[in-house]
């Protein structure tokens, strides 16, 4: 729609999915700010309230760290049930049984400055412009990442670094 929606520094959104990205929990403020409920959003895929101005491979990144017992930290533009957006600083954890093994991953994001959703903005316009240059999801994906690699290089920062910069 093009309309932005906006939460409280003091809110926290939280969610919870299994391996395969499908919600196993979510929090009041999630509900309220995705306009759905908890019926609509349980057992259902997290991609639900993708945004498709992200550039898929943040989600790539995102679950490669998951996958292999890692946090990660990262903007991500959301889509609402009715197709308004809302941008999120999200960090996401793996969470583990107790054997240690990754039963899914745990998600808590908070309303991000104007300043860091600029600069991060304008990379994912790249990143998505990138993408669209392909046919084949992988080599969008491929492409994109050796993109985001560049700019990170050009920085002389890794993501990690350049991400708790802004």
């Amino acid at each position: 729609t093009g309309v932005e929606r906006t939460f409280s520094s003091d809110e926290v959104i939280v969610s919870k999915t299994d391996t395969r990205g499908v919600i196993t929990y979510a929090n009041e403020v999630f509900l309220k700010i995705a306009d759905y409920s908890l019926e609509e959003v349980l057992g259902k895929p997290h991609n639900i309230i993708r945004h498709p101005h992200m550039p898929k491979i943040v989600y790539r990144l995102l679950w490669e760290r998951i996958k292999s017992g890692r946090e990660i930290f990262a903007y991500v533009m959301n889509r609402t049930k009715y197709g308004d957006h809302y941008w999120v600083l999200a960090h996401v954890t793996p969470s583990l049984d107790t054997s240690k093994q990754i039963v899914g991953a745990h998600s808590n994001r908070r309303s991000p400055s104007p300043r860091a959703v600029a600069t991060i903005q304008s990379i994912y316009q790249l990143l998505k412009q990138e993408e669209s240059k392909h046919a084949m999801a992988s080599d969008a994906m491929d492409a994109s990442s050796a993109l985001l690699s560049s700019l990170l290089a050009e920085k002389g920062t890794s993501y990690d670094e350049f991400i708790l910069s802004l």
